[in-house]
């Protein structure tokens, strides 16, 4: 790809989630009009994986509205969140500040995250959670990451797993109960063109920019990515729960999430790995 290639589309990209932002804070999928609850988008093996936070310094990369980030403060942690939209960036801050919740956020382009950030270092970066997809080098992603952590640090991705993305993350027009494989499992394919006219929440149509680019990413790129950057990977979950409502068959677990009844497959994943 081209430099002038990937400028368009993150710029395509930067502006489609500036206008999706409006629409998810009216979202009754965020839930932003009841009590704030940022633990529910959480899976319990995460909080055993991270471990204590209290004190440390945590930087949640493609943040959105910030709705994860906020349990991170929550806990005692020193919380950034960085995130390429103005408009998102503009929103978490607001909702940080109803909560009482002190987390700075700070707008750039992931790849842009070290001089952004002025090169401070953390002790966990964390991401994930629709993130992965949007990003094309995971490579260059990965020695990004590598830099923003000191000496010993945790990066940890939950990310929805290939075979969700290939299922298709959202339910296509008139789609029947069966579970099809709609789309390409393994990455290095190219970016794919969607149309986020209507987002993975409730609501209206977005206004304004609709195109969306994405890219696919199997478990074996994520891996080598992080290894070629000199992190060691501690720990790999699959898990076949979800935080919300994929398919109409889908059955609430104890935890709050969904799953399948059958068949059993993973959806998401959580990866922890350590400079």
């Amino acid at each position: 790809m081209t430099t002038d290639e990937y400028t368009r589309l993150m710029r395509a990209n930067q502006a489609n989630w500036d206008a999706r932002t409006p629409v998810h804070l009216a979202s009754r999928f965020y839930g932003l009009d009841q009590d704030l609850d940022p633990d529910r988008w959480f899976a319990d093996f995460e909080w055993e994986d991270l471990g204590e936070l209290s004190g440390r310094d945590v930087l949640h990369l493609q943040c959105h509205l910030g709705t994860e980030t906020l349990a991170f403060a929550r806990r005692g942690a020193r919380a950034v969140g960085l995130d390429f939209s103005e408009a998102s960036v503009a929103a978490a801050t607001g909702i940080a500040e109803k909560a009482g919740v002190d987390v700075t956020y700070v707008q750039a382009n992931v790849y842009d995250a070290v001089s952004s950030l002025e090169g401070r270092q953390f002790d966990v970066v964390y991401t994930g959670k629709g993130a992965l997809c949007y990003l094309p080098d995971l490579a260059r992603w990965a020695d990004v990451v590598a830099q923003l952590l000191r000496p010993g640090g945790l990066l940890y991705v939950v990310e929805f797993h290939p075979l969700l993305n290939s299922l298709g993350p959202k339910p296509a027009p008139g789609e029947g109960p069966e579970l099809l494989l709609r789309h390409d499992y393994l990455g290095g394919g190219g970016p794919v063109h969607r149309d986020a006219t209507h987002t993975y929440t409730d609501g209206p149509a977005v206004e304004g920019a609709t195109d969306s680019y994405e890219w696919m990413h199997g478990m074996d790129e994520v891996l080598n990515a992080l290894t070629g950057a000199g992190l060691a990977v501690r720990r790999l979950r699959e898990s076949d729960e979800l935080p919300w409502q994929r398919w109409p068959r889908m059955v609430r677990t104890p935890s709050g999430w969904w799953r399948l009844p059958e068949p059993r497959i993973p959806l998401l994943y959580g990866l922890l790995a350590a400079r």
